[in-house]
């Protein structure tokens, strides 16, 4: 298992090649809409970087953290809904989109602390966070760590061990349209636009160790948490999210029907409908 992302990511990197067109709306890559227009966006100086953010709308806060290789502009849809009676903040992760990175190691705890970061830096106390992939496993770390900073935790396609990847993803058609569309969006958006495959080297190293939590790890949160993952996840194990909701106490599992890793693109209204039926709840 170990690296099987990284040769993926390699592979998808060497053929930059659209998959054939899907007959199932869970085999689709569609294309965000473009961003609202923010009421405040810029760069955030955090741990040695510049964050890039963007924040819309006011009422109760969201943190939406998108997924690995992508950036922020992945939740048009759902800043779109939820702008309408949250203050809704989507930065851009170390290294992607219009975030910097340095040479220090990429790791979900400096992850976690640059997140945290960007908080204190917008003044944010406590917030609902909204995760995906890479983002939903940052979202763990926090509600492991400091939970004082979460109110809810809505984690989709995350996984806490390296044993929950499927290695099928490896030769995914709709996982490698997204690593290539990455790269594209990377060469648009970074201020490094040269250099996608040394970020993807020196992500994978993350991918190849992390995480890797406990049981006994995951029996500690206690944010109100749902644990959430697309029917035809084609990165994540069903059994691992499984795991996942069982370990951690009182969290809710929640399958989202004809869906994939991509859920908020191929189904942005069930999406929307479920963080909000989780975030809003009372």
């Amino acid at each position: 298992m170990k690296a099987v992302l990284r040769t993926f990511v390699l592979i998808a990197l060497a053929a930059l090649a659209a998959p054939t067109l899907a007959e199932e709306r869970w085999q689709t890559l569609p294309e965000p809409a473009p961003m609202p227009k923010p009421a405040e966006s810029g760069y955030a100086d955090v741990n040695g970087i510049g964050m890039y953010y963007q924040v819309f709308g006011s009422g109760e806060p969201v943190l939406l953290i998108h997924g690995g290789l992508g950036h922020g502009d992945i939740w048009s849809a759902q800043v779109a809904d939820l702008a309408k009676d949250h203050k809704v903040i989507v930065p851009d992760s170390r290294g992607h989109g219009r975030s910097t990175r340095n040479a220090e190691p990429f790791g979900y705890d400096l992850m976690m602390s640059d997140y945290l970061a960007l908080l204190d830096y917008l003044k944010v106390d406590k917030t609902a966070l909204v995760g995906w992939s890479d983002g939903g496993i940052i979202g763990i770390d926090i509600a492991m760590n400091h939970p004082e900073r979460l109110t809810r935790l809505f984690a989709q396609a995350a996984n806490v061990t390296i044993e929950g990847v499927d290695p099928g993803v490896a030769t995914n058609k709709t996982f490698g349209a997204y690593i290539a569309r990455s790269g594209e969006d990377y060469a648009r958006l970074s201020k490094t636009p040269t250099e996608y495959e040394a970020f993807v080297k020196q992500i994978s190293h993350m991918w190849e160790t992390q995480p890797s939590w406990t049981k006994k790890q995951l029996a500690k949160i206690n944010v109100p948490t749902a644990i959430v993952t697309g029917d035809h996840d084609e990165a994540i194990k069903r059994d691992h999210t499984e795991y996942m909701a069982s370990a951690i106490p009182g969290a809710k599992l929640v399958i989202l029907e004809n869906t994939s890793h991509f859920a908020m693109l191929q189904d942005p209204e069930g999406y929307n409908k479920a963080v909000r039926d989780f975030i809003d709840a009372k």
